[in-house]
């Protein structure tokens, strides 16, 4: 499997994990405990794999950037929490550094 393809389990297990830990209420419910558990386990294990070819810089720097974003993203679907503009602009210009990133960085096997 491409390692880009083991970033991205990763990424989504991660936000899948951290979207659930407010559904934890301080780890007194134990399913989406469980989630969040294992979610984070299954994240550190693919980012490990997905680090055999991309650097832990470029890795953690994608990982970061579209984690923050899609948890915003199911932060706001789920729980209701709003975003401002400030916000959108903020995640607008992480995403825009990811891109930059991947398109024009020496550091990234292309």
């Amino acid at each position: 499997m491409p390692d880009y393809a083991y970033l991205l389990i990763a990424i989504v297990s991660e936000v899948i994990a951290t979207s659930a830990l407010k559904a934890t209420a301080s780890f007194t419910k134990p399913i989406p405990s469980l989630v969040v558990v294992v979610g984070y386990g299954f994240a550190f294990y693919f980012l490990a794999l997905c680090l055999r070819t991309i650097t832990v810089g470029v890795a953690y720097a994608i990982w970061s950037g579209l984690g923050i974003v899609l948890v915003t993203f199911f932060g706001w679907l789920l729980y209701r929490q709003t975003i401002d503009q400030a916000g959108f602009i903020g995640m607008g210009l992480i995403i825009a550094g990811v891109v930059v990133l991947q398109l024009y960085s020496k550091a990234v096997p292309h």
